[in-house]
């Protein structure tokens, strides 16, 4: 067997910080101003590519699975500028503004999640539910557009020796100081509108909490991540997303009760579909 043809069992990846989820909204984090600070995949007249912008609240929105050019404020230099740096970060508000994504993230524990009206918070004071101030709520300082671009992460995964299952071993630096976080497992159907399937957890339990300087681990083994083309009922696992938890509840089987910037916000990611190299059996 030549090298070309020896199957893949390991490899290891960089993953990218962002601000984004899909497109739409376009991005999972607002500035003081209401405008999505956009880290991620830009839609521009000329197509779609990587990049830094502020984007209005007002941009257009398409039906889910069209792409149109955001409007965008202004650009965002890399590296920033210590202005763009200090910008302090917000949820997004309820309804989500410019989302298009026709998705309950928890339909078994909250139906109505999208008729919920809620105001945009900066990310140290988002509400947590039942919190009272003698609770010791430990972030209580601004998060800044700097210090969440700085987060790293890289994911090793390990094929089993029976390739029915492979292993996600995760490392981070950098992230919100003593936070909770889940990570979404980002699967071929979850971004399809001929046959949408919801996001969910990359394992269960799926949360990890930092530590005073921002570091964690995470290691799960998923049963059958990346089955083949020819097996019609697959759903591969595509990408995997670093979520900051704004409300720093887990929600089990769900990524959130709103997801997409409502309660639960995309800090790493890889920039594109990937894993396409592995395969697994069921």
């Amino acid at each position: 067997m030549s090298a070309e043809q020896v199957p893949v069992r390991q490899r290891t990846y960089t993953l990218d910080p962002t601000t984004q989820g899909p497109l739409y909204p376009p991005s999972e984090v607002l500035d003081a101003d209401g405008n999505f600070i956009v880290v991620g995949a830009v839609a521009r007249p000329e197509g779609i590519a990587w990049g830094r912008v502020l984007v209005a609240a007002d941009t257009p929105v398409p039906p889910f699975g069209k792409v149109v050019p955001y409007r965008i404020v202004s650009e965002l230099d890399d590296p920033l500028t210590p202005e763009q740096a200090d910008k302090v970060l917000y949820t997004l508000p309820l309804p989500l503004p410019a989302n298009n994504y026709p998705m309950l993230f928890a339909p078994d524990q909250v139906p109505d999640a999208n008729s919920h009206v809620a105001a945009s918070h900066p990310f140290h004071e988002a509400p947590i539910p039942d919190l009272r101030p003698e609770h010791g709520r430990r972030l209580r300082t601004p998060v800044r557009l700097g210090d969440w671009l700085a987060a790293r992460g890289t994911l090793t995964v390990t094929l089993a020796d029976d390739r029915r299952s492979a292993e996600f071993s995760f490392a981070f630096d950098n992230l919100i100081p003593e936070s909770l976080y889940t990570i979404m497992s980002l699967r071929e159907g979850d971004l399809d509108p001929a046959r949408l399937t919801r996001p969910g957890p990359l394992g269960v339990p799926n949360v990890f909490v930092t530590d005073r300087d921002g570091r964690a681990g995470y290691r799960v083994d998923m049963p059958d991540p990346f089955p083949s083309k020819d097996r019609h009922e697959g759903n591969r696992i595509i990408n995997v997303v670093v979520l900051w938890m704004s409300r720093q509840t887990n929600h089990g089987g769900a990524i959130g009760i709103y997801g997409l910037g409502g309660d639960i916000h995309a800090q790493l990611k890889l920039r594109g579909a990937s894993f396409q190299e592995f395969e697994t059996t069921a």
